[in-house]
């Protein structure tokens, strides 16, 4: 059973993030059924890894279509993308040097963010973007 259940809900309404999104919920459900399938730190840490890079990458699109559609709340929205990279990275670097698992807390924590970011603080730009003619 999937973490996360793409729906339209989590829609923006611009193809590009769209995609990108659904990428995100599709590679933090591969995270989940690698952790629940008990699978070996070989598999689990490049998928992390895997997860970090395309969230670095999203973010970067992302801040790039907010800048070029002059959204007045981006730099307060990059805050939240390099809290959330910091997170991240830490549990990725405690996971490498063994001192944490994979363990629902951590999923639940991911799946939360990205959720709740995509519903609240990217919605909030959409409508610069579709002004500006992304959809």
């Amino acid at each position: 059973m999937p973490l996360i259940q793409w729906n339209d809900s989590f829609s923006v309404g611009v193809r590009t993030i769209d995609s990108q999104h659904k990428k995100l919920v599709d590679t933090l459900n591969e995270l989940h059924d690698a952790m629940l399938g008990g699978q070996a730190r070989h598999v689990t840490g490049p998928i992390l890894e895997r997860l970090l890079q395309y969230t670095r990458d999203h973010f970067s699109a992302e801040e790039v279509m907010m800048a070029s559609a002059a959204y007045p709340g981006l730099a307060e929205h990059k805050l939240l993308h390099l809290d959330l990279t910091r997170q991240v990275e830490g549990y990725i670097a405690r996971f490498q040097h063994g001192e944490i698992t994979l363990n629902l807390h951590l999923m639940h924590f991911l799946r939360d963010w990205l959720t709740q970011h995509i519903l609240r603080e990217d919605r909030n730009y959409a409508p610069a973007l579709h002004a500006r003619g992304l959809r």
